[in-house]
């Protein structure tokens, strides 16, 4: 009765994961009453289109120009371009211009997903199946080139979550990075509802593979100046050791480009989290893990696998020298612990698993990290400890007001 009890007061908890999408709440720093100081950040909404390059390893259903992407795994890789529309063919692009630079209260408009364009199909070595992979690769070079700063941004979506939705997370952080930003979906098979997250587990393991053979395609064939990487949750079960695989493999030093790691709310065990950093660790530019430790969603995920998850740690769960290592590892430049406090920020659900879009400044600092590559003291963040010597950061209680000044200060880091 008990764990029938917890099942569905999580299925309640998270039931609008498989709504719709809509525009996340817009980031403080698009809100300020100072905007000069934001000069550095793109122009956002030229359109109310946003095109977003897709790789999948979903089993596909339907014409190339008009897929549908199952819940089911497929051997093969997948690589195209998803067009995606925010709000109806009512909205304007000034009205959505003027709702991407305001706090305006309201519903915000719906990311639909409108077109699909594969490409190429790839099997397990990175050999062409079908399509056309260099037409691919010059689609996305191009956009890498229009960008300026080279820079690709890979999403790993969580679990509970259809082609489209993955689809339209990864379209709304590239409105707000602007429309010169390169963002690309890892859309892995997720079966796209709650009741099926034991499958999802399984599912995301045997994605590892895939993820790890993109990174390396991306690395070799592309003109990408670094590939950044989001994963959300149980997205981390994918890009944790995918990461570590990829960086593990026998390559010239460098060759990766791996650039920011963003782990938002991993839903991955804590011990192999912590085992797989020091194999990638000092091959990419920096990683970032934000937790909330009343998130109720790693609250239920942390009683079905019986071990605490990366995003909700519980350091009992590894060993002294794992512990010593973390401590001296959070210190360095290379990794950075972010405790995203309910009560450090204004408005925020105590137990929220999606902190990390849904809060505007959590989402600010998010854009401010890929987009300048700034450390935490530099984005505006309060330095702390844990009694076992772990160092991680906060937001302070004027981090809005700090905002502007911190803007300014980061043009040494583009």
């Amino acid at each position: 009765m008990l764990r029938n009890a917890i099942l569905l007061g999580v299925i309640w908890l998270l039931a609008g994961c498989s709504s719709a999408v809509r525009l996340m709440p817009t980031p403080t720093l698009f809100t300020t009453d100072e905007p000069g100081a934001f000069t550095g950040v793109p122009t956002i909404a030229e359109s109310t289109e946003v095109e977003v390059f897709y790789a999948t390893n979903r089993f596909p259903v339907g014409p190339a120009d008009s897929r549908y992407y199952s819940r089911v795994r497929s051997n093969q890789m997948r690589v195209g371009v998803a067009t995606l529309r925010i709000g109806d063919e009512s909205k304007t692009v000034a009205a959505l211009r003027a709702m991407s630079t305001s706090a305006v209260e309201g519903t915000r408009p719906v990311l639909s997903l409108t077109e699909t364009r594969e490409m190429a199909a790839l099997d397990a070595s990175g050999r062409t199946l079908s399509g056309d992979l260099e037409a691919f690769i010059a689609c996305l070079d191009q956009s890498l080139e229009r960008a300026g700063n080279r820079e690709l941004l890979i999403y790993v979506h969580g679990a509970n979550t259809d082609f489209d939705r993955a689809t339209a997370q990864a379209a709304q952080f590239g409105h707000f990075m602007g429309r010169d930003a390169v963002v690309m979906v890892f859309a892995w098979p997720s079966a796209g509802t709650l009741l099926r997250y034991g499958r999802d587990v399984v599912t995301a393991r045997n994605s590892e593979a895939a993820f790890a053979g993109l990174l390396q395609q991306l690395s070799s064939r592309t003109q990408a100046a670094h590939l950044n990487v989001l994963a959300y949750s149980a997205g981390a079960m994918i890009a944790s050791p995918g990461l570590a695989r990829v960086a593990s493999a026998p390559g010239e030093p460098g060759s990766l480009r791996l650039g920011e790691i963003y782990y938002a709310a991993p839903d991955i065990d804590f011990p192999q989290f912590v085992d797989n950093l020091p194999r990638y660790e000092d091959k990419v530019r920096r990683v970032t893990v934000a937790g909330n430790l009343s998130d109720r969603a790693l609250s239920f995920a942390q009683w079905r696998h019986r071990v605490s998850r990366a995003g909700r740690p519980n350091l009992a769960d590894i060993g002294p020298d794992e512990r010593r290592w973390l401590a001296e590892a959070s210190g360095r430049v290379g990794l950075d612990v972010l405790s995203i406090r309910p009560e450090d920020l204004p408005g925020l659900p105590a137990s929220s698993h999606s902190f990390w879009y849904d809060h505007p400044w959590v989402s600010s600092d998010i854009l401010l990290k890929l987009l300048f590559h700034a450390p935490p003291p530099a984005r505006g963040l309060s330095p702390n400890r844990t009694e076992t010597d772990v160092a991680f950061w906060t937001f302070p209680p004027d981090y809005e007001q700090r905002l502007p000044g911190v803007v300014g200060g980061l043009a040494e880091f583009r």
